[in-house]
């Protein structure tokens, strides 16, 4: 009993100096601090409780900036108040869940904070799918409203919805559906009572290889902040561009930490290389938020567009969602300083370990370390762990692990850690190092190859700016890869292969290497790699 009090203790005096680090925790009055819990404690720590609060705080703060202009904390908090009283009126109450394809703009999270205040859950829908992918997901989950950008109306013809709701409105023509706008100009702002159940997030696996699952997470609270600040220096009050889309977990992910930081963020509506430095600078950014592709188009801009910007307000640049392809963190580094923080984690585990500046300075393809209060174990097929410097599959333990998918099933589960699917190992310095997914490793001569290390090592050549890879039959070998990249000069397939064998051994070097103008990807960055191969089957 004493030793777990111990430990109790001591986890509270992390979380408190992380907390007062980032300047969470700071002095308030009695009559505001009696507020601040009294709406924690009857709102939650979701988008209800955590916007509600700031508008408490400071409401006269700006929470947000997109194309359409600022929003304070306080407005955010009234137009969300609306728009819930507009949705119950649809027919959304306690327990319903509501369906949102919208880009990153200001109606994503009205809708956001109203859902929730509702006591409904949020199903956020990748405004990259495919019809069918998006009609069977709807079918299974079963909206009683989906909110959309107008630009995904004709899309979403062939899905069975009944009740729609535009959000961001291209034409200036009257729609035949309610506007989010509107909607929010109908009703009353004054404050509703709170619902008896809190609203849960369901985010999307980005449906790489079949349709999308549905992950449902219940909030947080503090823990997913201590964890991500324990190694990613964010401070109170920073003005963040979130440039990763919100439906993805790592773009939700910082809207939920703006909520605890009182961060003012910054939004546009579609990702642009230079649009994005030009939101950075002129919005003064402390902050931002970006899946790894972002981070290639942005540096394949000509450089005297890199040099034309200054970035040297920012602070941290937090990437997730994909590996960091080749020297890409270096890269960066040597062009905007040592900013970079790499996190590597999954919809279904939420964040397993972060590469600081540091890390990527001294292993580039390292995936750091675990942050506070998470787990991270090397397994073998029977479940035991294996040694540093051993290949096997990843498992990851926390308090923010999901409870299985929307349509049932589950991660593979040991001990109460979770598999990340993917597979890797702990290096001699303590560093994470992801090799791959479990199931794109093939059987080479014998040996195992992932297509990671063959990727890396192309995109270390000085013309190719992105690479894919794939197994394809091989006579010899029983398996090789077969490889796609785009290339910024002319360069032949046999120099390509024989810097593959400088570097690697004999049976890594792909069977073949095409080159394509754009490698397929989803809108998270990640290389559909269902297209290749199936193009490969067509061959």
């Amino acid at each position: 009993m004493l030793q777990k009090l111990a430990l109790r203790a001591s986890s509270l005096g992390v979380s408190a100096r992380v907390l007062a680090g980032s300047g969470i925790i700071r002095p308030y009055s009695p009559r505001v601090l009696a507020g601040l819990l009294r709406t924690v404690m009857t709102w939650g720590t979701g988008p209800a409780g955590g916007f509600a609060t700031l508008a408490l705080r400071m409401p006269d703060r700006v929470g947000l900036v997109d194309e359409l202009g600022e929003l304070t904390f306080g407005e955010l908090h009234t137009r969300s108040n609306a728009l819930a009283r507009a949705l119950q009126a649809q027919g959304v109450g306690e327990g319903d869940s509501v369906a949102v394809m919208c880009r990153n703009h200001r109606y994503f999270v009205d809708v956001s904070i109203a859902v929730a205040k509702l006591g409904a859950d949020l199903l956020y829908l990748n405004t990259s799918f495919a019809g069918p992918q998006l009609v069977d997901v709807l079918e299974r989950e079963q909206p009683t409203v989906v909110v959309h950008d107008e630009e995904f109306t004709e899309m979403l013809a062939a899905a069975d919805t009944e009740r729609r709701v535009v959000a961001w409105a291209d034409s200036e023509d009257e729609l035949d559906v309610p506007t989010v706008e509107a909607l929010i100009g109908s009703e009353s702002t004054d404050d509703l009572g709170a619902p008896q159940r809190h609203c849960r997030i369901v985010i999307l696996t980005s449906g790489t290889t079949g349709t999308p699952k549905g992950a449902p997470r219940n909030e947080a609270g503090i823990d997913a902040a201590v964890s991500l600040l324990s190694r990613m220096p964010l401070r109170a009050g920073w003005r963040t561009h979130i440039a990763a889309p919100l439906f993805h977990t790592w773009g939700f992910a910082h809207l939920a930490l703006a909520m605890l930081l009182g961060s003012t963020v910054v939004l546009r509506r579609k990702f642009d290389p230079e649009g994005a430095l030009e939101a950075a600078e002129s919005e003064r950014c402390d902050s931002i938020v970006v899946i790894p592709v972002m981070l290639q188009r942005i540096l394949a801009l000509p450089e005297d567009t890199l040099a034309s910007y200054d970035l040297s307000r920012v602070k941290v640049v937090a990437a997730s969602g994909s590996a960091l392809p080749g020297d890409l963190a270096l890269s960066w580094m040597d062009h905007f300083g040592d900013n970079l923080y790499n996190i590597y984690g999954s919809t279904e585990v939420a964040y397993a370990s972060i590469a600081t500046p540091q890390d990527l300075r001294e292993a580039p393809s390292s995936a750091g370390r675990p942050p506070y209060a998470t787990v991270v174990r090397i397994l073998d097929a029977e479940g035991h762990e294996l040694p540093a410097g051993e290949s096997g599959r990843i498992f990851v333990g926390n308090n923010l692990l999901f409870e299985g998918y929307t349509g049932g099933g589950h991660k593979d589960m040991v001990d109460g850690l979770m598999s990340s699917g993917d597979v890797g190992r702990i290096g001699e310095d303590g560093r994470l190092y992801v090799e791959g997914r479990d199931d794109e490793m093939i059987v080479s001569g014998g040996e195992n190859v992932f297509p990671k290390e063959v990727e890396d090592c192309l995109m270390r050549h000085e013309h190719v700016t992105d690479a894919a890879a794939v197994g394809v039959d091989d006579d010899d070998y029983g398996k090789r890869l077969k490889a796609f990249v785009v290339v910024d000069a002319e360069v032949g397939e046999d120099d390509l292969k024989e810097w593959v064998k400088q570097n690697l051994a004999r049976y890594k070097v792909p069977r073949e290497i095409v080159v394509l103008d754009e490698l397929p990807r989803n809108s998270t960055g990640k290389v559909l790699k269902r297209e290749l191969a199936k193009d490969e089957r067509d061959s």
